[in-house]
């Protein structure tokens, strides 16, 4: 007697509770199985891009904010700093790394992001096609981008005034395609990449007779240059000048040179991420830059920890819809047993004349239990993926996070072990009646 075959034929007697009941556990299955697979991946995503990052600089407001901007370009920033303060604390004793970012400008909502190489290399980014800006508005950008907005090498593009939308065009200054990054499954895959100076460029439209051809202008003196290095290149100029021109030309050299400086100290980039140099650092630096009127320090760690916090409320809730459904669903199965219980027992009877034990009649009904416990489980787990994969093609227009729903998450082992579990309870007490059936009562009843 085949008792798997015979716990399936009496599910398919009764079509419409067995469907009810697979539905609603496999809806709640479902529901556990997506939040799953999104807390999974955005856990994954907020690490990876916050990875060796110790620290976030810029403009006083929300530091939540700030790290929502600087790291994962998920939000606006929160103001500029001045370009003299932000190279003031990138040669602090407790900086081992600096990479600066300028913000403000996007390309079909995509943010184009002026930075150093440092950047590249903080994120291990490898290029597919071309090489790395060397020029003013030549630009790097991630696999996304290109794969998304149909750019090549050699493709030129203007930026569009703020950080969505494509309204104030800078007609001005056209973007020029120069490499093309590897995917990288980091925020790099959907940022223009290029340097500080192509946005400083782009926001001062008096200068846009300068050719695009200009080499870059030392933006690394940012990070890769002393200050030292700058008086001594200086000093080297004035002596050239001195050389090359008579006192009065000289003194105008002089008050060209002035009216320089006064723009460069007006100068201003959006945030720097710092890596620290040594543990100590943490205890020291963030209250120096806190010290300062217009600068905050916002550490990724406890403000990451406390987004994931504010996610996780609502991720709980449902969390708890989804057991919910499930409980009821093992409701279901109990009550369907149990009242298809009272029709069988006459079958009950017959089996046992026939040679089948008490076990085996117990072990019939935790069958039934078992199996609507499994397929509502297998089905459960299968929408809950699609529904995943249809959820981040919803998204992907969004060019925040990318979900897919084909991976799997070790969490979703336990939903086995929880529909067994379920399964047995709701047929225990049906089987326990079934194996307690009394053959001669039963058969005199008929």
């Amino acid at each position: 007697m085949n008792l798997m075959k015979l716990s399936w034929a009496y599910l398919r007697t009764q079509p419409l509770n067995t469907v009810l009941n697979l539905t609603v556990l496999s809806l709640g299955i479902a529901i556990i199985v997506v939040l799953l697979l999104f807390n999974h991946q955005l856990e994954q995503k907020l690490v990876r891009d916050a990875e060796g990052i110790d620290l976030v600089i810029g403009a006083k407001g929300s530091p939540l904010q700030l790290i929502l901007s600087s790291i994962y370009h998920t939000d606006i920033p929160t103001g500029n700093i001045p370009l003299k303060d932000a190279e003031a604390l990138m040669h602090h004793k407790a900086v081992k790394t600096a990479i600066p970012l300028a913000l403000g400008d996007n390309h079909h909502g995509f943010r184009i992001v002026g930075t150093t190489y440092q950047y590249l290399k903080h994120y291990q980014a490898e290029l597919a096609a071309g090489q790395v800006w060397q020029r003013r508005l030549e630009v790097v950008i991630g696999s996304h981008v290109a794969e998304s907005l149909n750019l090549l090498l050699d493709s030129t593009f203007s930026g569009a005034h703020g950080l969505v939308g494509n309204d104030a065009v800078h007609d001005h200054s056209r973007y020029h395609v120069v490499g093309i990054l590897k995917p990288t499954n980091t925020i790099l895959d959907q940022l223009i990449l290029t340097s500080v100076d192509s946005v400083w460029h782009v926001h001062q439209p008096h200068e846009k007779e300068m050719v695009m051809d200009q080499p870059e202008p030392k933006v690394s003196e940012l990070s890769e240059h002393s200050d030292a290095d700058h008086e001594h290149e200086a000093h080297d100029e004035a002596d050239h000048e001195h050389e090359k021109h008579d006192e009065a030309d000289h003194e105008h050299e002089e008050h060209e040179h002035t009216d320089k400086d006064v723009k460069e100290e007006e100068r201003e980039i959006t945030a720097l991420l710092i890596q620290y140099r040594s543990p100590l650092s943490a205890l020291i630096f963030p209250r120096f830059v806190n010290s300062h009127s217009n600068l905050q320090a916002a550490a990724p760690a406890f403000e990451t920890a406390r987004l994931l916090k504010l996610v996780g409320f609502g991720i709980e809730t449902l969390r708890i819809f989804g057991a919910l459904l499930i409980i009821t669903s093992a409701v279901g199965v109990f009550v369907s047993l149990y009242h298809s219980l009272r029709e069988r027992r006459y079958d009950l009877a017959i089996m046992r004349t026939l040679g089948a034990s008490k076990a085996q009649l117990l072990w019939q009904l935790l069958y039934e239990g078992l199996l609507m416990a499994l397929l509502g489980t297998l089905l459960g787990l299968l929408l809950g993926h699609i529904a995943t994969e249809l959820l981040g093609y919803w998204l992907e227009d969004t060019q925040q996070l990318y979900l897919t729903g084909w991976i799997w998450v070790e969490s979703e082992f336990l939903l086995f072990i929880l529909a067994i579990v379920l399964g047995s309870l709701s047929a225990l007490i049906p089987a326990i009646q079934a194996y307690r059936t009394d053959i001669a009562s039963t058969l005199a009843e008929r």
